[in-house]
């Protein structure tokens, strides 16, 4: 709740992140006035993966690009984040331009597709061991695992993303109305 710095007071925490809207990785850090950055540990073509082709609406047996970061905001691990894009609309992607920036950003200025809208899965799971180390966190410590389907403005399924959160650096914001 809130933060001690120093030589120069107490201060209010900045808000946790709050899931309930379409954002990038990028724009949420710049909300908590943080700098974002991506470490590609893995970028390449796969297959053998039908569950996630059929989540985008495509073959089995489709080949797909899988991109896997370490999400670090401020130098701190946040996130370890895995997507998958149909290979055949996206094989120029590269791990320079993934490390450089949004991935969001990426999609919109060289491929031309504006991203509207995501279906969300969440639940818990516990870090294993390269989890943990990647994240810093003790093995075993419960994570948020978030899975997306992100969806174009043409309500075209693009992107199918799992994300993996130390439970204790976010926290989930779910507003209801009667």
């Amino acid at each position: 709740m809130v933060q001690r710095r120093r030589g120069a007071g107490t201060f209010v925490a900045p808000p946790k992140i709050h899931f309930n809207k379409l954002m990038s990785f990028t724009e949420q850090m710049g909300g908590r006035n943080l700098a974002a950055h991506s470490k590609v540990l893995h970028c390449g073509p796969t297959d053998g993966e039908p569950e996630i082709a059929a989540k985008l609406a495509l073959d089995s047996d489709a080949q797909l690009l899988k991109i896997e970061r370490l999400r670090l905001g401020a130098d701190d691990p946040f996130a370890i984040e895995t997507c998958y894009l149909p290979a055949t609309e996206f094989s120029g992607l590269t791990r320079a331009q993934l490390e450089r920036g949004s991935l969001f950003s990426l999609l919109q200025q060289d491929y031309a597709i504006q991203l509207s809208y995501a279906d969300e899965e969440i639940d818990a799971t516990a870090a294993d061991a390269r989890t943990a180390q990647l994240l810093h966190v003790a093995r075993g410590l419960p994570l948020l695992r978030m899975r997306q389907v992100l969806y174009s403005t043409k309500a075209k399924p693009v992107l199918y993303v799992m994300g993996l959160y130390p439970s204790d650096r976010h926290k989930l914001l779910i507003r209801r109305y009667r």
